[in-house]
């Protein structure tokens, strides 16, 4: 589920419900309602206020997918939701309804059918209605004669009948004693044979009858011993507080909805243009290892891409489709349903520069939430929402008092100047794209996402100098990033040996914030010593500095 977002109402969902993207059945504070929702936590959803400072909230935890940590109450709804769920797959509930006949085809053929039946009845009764016209008074003397001819036909023909039927009696007479017994030995063992293989009869319709087909629900049986059905019943009965008719319902629905939608055929079909990979796409882990998933829908301020995703109703069709099928991949591959396992992820949908509220994909964004809504239960643990806009923190404010606390806990709102901090909160910045603030950048021949980044905060009108020791015949390189610049940047090599020469390896020079988001460097060194990185922060607000660094040995190219 998973269904998103409420991306300046509209817009946004579109992309947003990826879940990586999920959905819950509860609604997303703004205008469009969010299908990745679903908070496991009783906390405040994080709101950044126009000027972008975010309330305090502390990190949630998730309820345990383990049967054994799960209280008595939820064990017996678990139970009774299984026991519903074995019912419902002999009653064929999970099977769609056969589709409807041809009214007209169907309903000619049989009285055609009926037509010649009785036609025939008629003839068959042809000798009756001659018999009684026979024993009516003779108007015609002719007609008298050929009846009591044909009469005296009738019996000639049945005296040699009954001739005929007679000899049988004196061949059974002669019959010798030997034969009468094997005659009387195949009677009985006739006899025998039908009573054997009328006892069996009812085993044989009990095998007739086939067992439900199973049912699978994102590769997972609904019943079974399966380890990981638990985890997946668990999302429907979470989705409606453990009231199990209504957890019943949604899941049936939910299973007829992607047998109607065609989903298995649908995770094969070849639907995405490239630019869409750059709407909505996954990236990396948040720090409890969730897979992330960004929704960016800047990107449909690309006119030829907004007329390819949502030009007309066959394009909308088709996006929505694409939308589902990223979910539905994302699900399958980064999600693990096993009791222990991740089965949940962080969306973060940055609304910078999105679509207007009204546009041609309006509708597809509604139609999208509510699939998602209805169909993705508890797959978003958490909602991140980047650059929001002012008047889309007030809307919040204003429908926050309508949500549920468990929706209200999984969601963040941040403003521009706060996204970054916010998202390091959830993220660590080795994770993080270098388009929302972090140090992640594909194809980079120095670093990954293994090589942990350090935050630090440079007061306002204060130095920051970070050393790096280094060991001799070695290559040292760094990456550091100041969230908006306008500071000062320099590094320096110094030996540790007395009376050696401190060597400039960066002068020291302003950097602005349209500079280039991250400053590399690298130093061959032929002595122990330790690297200088200098950053004075002139400005009168904090700045949040981000840099990581690695030794290499001289065989190693740089």
């Amino acid at each position: 589920m998973a269904e998103e977002t409420q991306p300046q109402a509209a817009a946004a969902a579109p992309a947003a419900e990826a879940a990586p993207e999920v959905v819950a059945a509860e609604k997303a504070p703004a205008e469009v309602e969010e299908p990745a929702v679903e908070a496991e936590t009783e906390e405040s959803a994080a709101v950044a206020d126009d000027g972008g400072a975010v309330e305090a909230t502390g990190s949630f935890k998730e309820e345990s997918n383990l049967v054994a940590d799960l209280p008595d109450p939820e064990k017996k709804a678990l139970d009774e939701f299984k026991e519903l769920i074995v019912a419902a797959l002999a009653a064929g509930e999970f099977n769609l309804p056969p589709p409807p006949p041809p009214p007209k085809a169907k309903t000619e053929e049989p009285a055609k059918a009926e037509e010649p039946a009785k036609t025939e009845e008629p003839a068959k009764e042809e000798p009756k209605t001659e018999e009684p016209k026979a024993e009516e008074p003779a108007k015609e003397e002719p007609k008298v004669e050929v009846v009591a001819e044909a009469a005296a036909a009738e019996q000639a023909k049945e005296e040699p009948k009954a001739e005929e039927a007679k000899p049988p009696e004196p061949k059974t007479q002669e019959v010798t004693a030997e034969e009468v017994t094997k005659t009387a030995e195949a009677a009985a063992e006739a006899a025998a044979a039908a009573t054997s293989e009328q006892t069996p009869a009812p085993e044989a319709e009990a095998d007739a009858v086939a067992p439900p087909e199973p049912v699978f629900i994102w590769g997972v049986p609904l019943v079974g011993d399966d380890e990981r059905t638990d985890a997946v019943l668990l999302k429907f009965l979470r989705a409606r507080e453990f009231k199990v008719k209504e957890a019943m319902a949604m899941l049936r629905s939910a299973v007829l909805w992607r047998k109607r939608f065609g989903i298995d055929s649908l995770l094969e079909a070849d639907l995405a243009f490239p630019e869409l990979e750059k709407v909505v796409f996954y990236r990396g882990a948040d720090r409890e290892s969730h897979p992330v998933c960004y929704n960016v829908y800047g990107e449909f301020q690309d006119k030829d891409l907004y007329e390819k995703a949502f030009g007309d109703e066959e394009k909308r069709e088709r996006f929505l489709k694409w939308r589902i099928q990223l979910l539905e991949r994302g699900i399958l591959s980064q999600l693990d349903f096993a009791p222990s396992g991740i089965c949940s992820m962080v969306q973060v949908t940055d609304l910078k520069n999105s679509p207007p509220m009204l546009g041609k994909h309006r509708a597809v964004t509604r139609q999208a939430v509510a699939l998602l809504q209805d169909n993705y239960p508890e797959f978003i643990a958490k909602k991140v929402f980047i650059n929001v806009p002012w008047w889309y923190l007030a809307a919040n404010k204003m429908m926050s008092p309508f949500l549920t606390q468990r929706t209200r806990s999984k969601f963040v709102f941040a403003s521009q100047a706060k996204s970054p901090e916010t998202l390091f909160r959830y993220i660590a910045p080795e994770q993080v794209p270098v388009q929302f603030g972090g140090l992640y950048k594909e194809d980079d021949p120095e670093f990954t996402t293994s090589d942990s980044v350090t935050e630090l905060t440079i007061k306002a009108s204060s130095k920051e100098t970070i050393e790096i020791p280094v060991t001799e015949n070695s290559t040292i390189v760094w990456e550091l990033r100041v969230l908006g610049w306008e500071v000062s940047y320099g590094a320096e090599f110094t030996p540790d040996a007395e009376g050696g020469y401190t060597v400039i390896v960066q002068k020291t020079r302003k950097v602005p914030a349209n500079e280039e988001p991250i400053m590399k460097g690298s130093f061959k060194v032929t002595e122990a010593g330790k690297i200088a990185l200098t950053i004075n922060n002139p400005a009168s607000k904090k700045k949040k500095l981000l840099y990581r660094s690695k030794v290499k040995s001289t065989s190693e190219s740089i």
